[in-house]
């Protein structure tokens, strides 16, 4: 039994020692560094935008007030309706001004009359005169009464006009294009030009004004940034604005930069700058309000897409791949915004390569494999 013990126990170590030798295992491989898609920075021309709070008004805003006072006998149109310049819009009652036209000009007949008069007792004298019938004294009383007619006619004639351009104010019209706004009095008000409310007010909104201010920051940046001489060269250079309305959408006719303020406002410390806009549609209307969109183009801007970057403790990092695949976490001096993009002057330069997405996944030092990125392709 002992022998066959043996012989068994050998058996088996045999077995196991030619089971180890051949499955001896290979050296275990090292994993290949995680792919991240990357993109190389390039210099390229690049426009940036700011936006002002804005307000619009009509190339004319009118108070409708009368000249004359009266009782208002007619309303000719509607709140909200688009009139032309001369259109009638009120009609004041004018048996008072027919009245007064019709004095007027009974006093100017009788005063025509008596010019005829005066001339004629001229005519009487003037030979009596010079036969030195009647005293030379007679005549010139004559003649100075002449005058007298004549400069009551002249008064008259003037009193007529005035009753005649009183009548003409009865009737109350559009003094510009534009469109109706409330109307503040009712058929039958007695009206005056003195009232604290006026009839109406017509605003011509075939084109606007819009109006915002600049800091004095933003001014100096303003005299900086933008081509020309003086502030008159640099409105002739702007480029068109934008005006972005109330419900974020922009209007689709462009404006233009026509007027800059002459001083700053102490109390705002702000500079009042104007665009204006055609509005052939009138959907402007004078009380919008809006956001002027100003461009500034930067040409050779180093871009970088804000999607390749990441922000921590207000400091914006973009993670820079060195020739040997090892990233390092770069800041960058950001001076704009165009679009998805920062516009960047520092921390990185043209050629570099940047990695573009899964930063989140990134650490310092780390070794990647760069998957080569076209960002004209992205960009589509």
């Amino acid at each position: 039994m002992k022998h066959l013990f043996l012989v068994r126990n050998i058996i088996i170590g045999s077995i196991i020692f030619l089971y180890s030798c051949s499955s001896k295992q290979p050296e275990a491989v090292a994993a290949a560094p995680e792919a991240f898609p990357v993109i190389q920075i390039s210099e390229a021309s690049a426009t940036t935008y700011t936006e002002y709070p804005a307000a619009i008004e009509g190339i004319a805003d009118v108070e409708i007030r009368p000249q004359v006072s009266g009782y208002l006998d007619k309303i000719f149109v509607a709140e909200g309706s688009l009139v032309k310049a001369g259109q009638p819009l009120f009609k004041i009652n004018d048996r008072v001004y027919q009245e007064q036209l019709n004095s007027a000009s009974a006093t100017l007949h009788a005063s025509e009359s008596a010019i005829i008069n005066a001339q004629l007792e001229i005519d009487k004298l003037t030979p009596l005169v010079q036969n030195k019938v009647v005293a030379e004294i007679q005549l010139k009383m004559a003649q100075a009464a002449y005058k007298i007619a004549v400069a009551n006619s002249e008064q008259s004639k003037a009193a007529v006009e005035s009753a005649k351009i009183n009548i003409g104010y009865t009737t109350v019209k559009a003094p510009v294009n534009g469109y109706i706004g409330r109307l503040f009095k009712k058929q039958g008000t007695l009206v005056s030009g003195t009232d604290a409310s006026p009839l109406t007010t017509l605003s011509d909104v075939h084109e606007v004004h819009v109006y915002f201010s600049l800091s004095e920051t933003d001014f100096i940046s303003f005299k900086t940034n933008y081509p020309g001489k003086t502030i008159a060269d640099k409105i002739k250079n702007l480029p068109p604005v934008s005006l972005i309305l109330a419900d974020n959408s922009i209007n689709p006719q462009k404006g233009k930069i026509d007027i800059v303020d002459g001083q700053f406002d102490r109390t705002t410390g702000a500079i009042t700058v104007r665009a204006s806009f055609s509005n052939p549609e009138g959907l402007l209307r004078s009380g919008n309000t809006g956001k002027i969109r100003l461009g500034l183009q930067h040409a050779n801007s180093l871009i970088v897409p804000q999607a390749a970057t990441v922000e921590v403790q207000d400091k914006i990092y973009v993670y820079k791949v060195s020739d040997s695949n090892k990233v390092t976490r770069q800041p960058i001096s950001v001076t704009g915004k165009s679009g998805t993009d920062y516009l960047v002057n520092d921390g990185v330069k043209s050629g570099d390569r940047i990695v573009f997405k899964g930063l989140d996944h990134l650490q310092e030092g780390n070794l990647i494999t760069p998957e080569k990125t076209n960002l004209a392709t992205i960009n589509k």
